[in-house]
């Protein structure tokens, strides 16, 4: 499951110490359903496949005319997965105190960007169908609104909404 819970207090009694102590904080990422061996699995079997046809060829001056081809074809592949590696390499870290919540997203290229706002004033929101996306969150507050989890299936982003809820509205009671 893309979302792994590092820490979860919102349900337990207020501290009697400062509320600087985090409530919730969550991991977020795409899911990736090829492993590096999947990925080994799929070169080497689509290797072997293209060189089937190569084996009647062996000895001709036509092999040499069809093996660039062949070889092009497993670049394309190797090419096309890394790539889809990379741009999947997103990492959403949200993390909420008494005072604060705070969202930071690591994009693919290895640039982060940061949002922060007061959780007592902070709201989430769900709308049912944004473009094609279903169940499109948002976290409004502070200078602006955010998505969360854009990359999540509709029913994880539902169970993320009840978690941020939660987690916001234990901090409310608190105050």
């Amino acid at each position: 499951m893309p979302i792994r819970v590092i820490t979860d207090q919102s349900d337990r009694e207020a501290p009697a110490q400062s509320g600087a102590s985090l409530l919730l904080e969550l991991e977020l990422w795409p899911h990736q359903s090829l492993t590096p061996k999947g990925f080994v699995i799929m070169i080497g079997g689509t290797f072997a496949m293209l060189m089937v046809p190569l084996v009647g060829l062996i000895g001709t001056a036509v092999l040499w005319g069809v093996l660039p081809f062949m070889l092009l074809v497993l670049g394309a592949l190797w090419y096309g997965l890394q790539r889809s590696w990379r741009d999947r390499d997103i990492l959403e870290r949200f993390e909420l105190t008494a005072e604060s919540a705070r969202l930071t997203r690591r994009d693919p290229d290895g640039s982060t960007r940061d949002w922060e706002a007061n959780p007592f004033w902070m709201r989430v929101e769900r709308h049912d169908k944004v473009g094609s996306i279903e169940d499109y969150l948002t976290l409004e507050g502070g200078s602006r609104s955010v998505e969360i989890g854009s990359f999540l299936t509709p029913e994880e982003r539902r169970g993320l909404e009840r978690r941020l809820l939660n987690a916001i509205g234990a901090v409310k009671l608190r105050r």
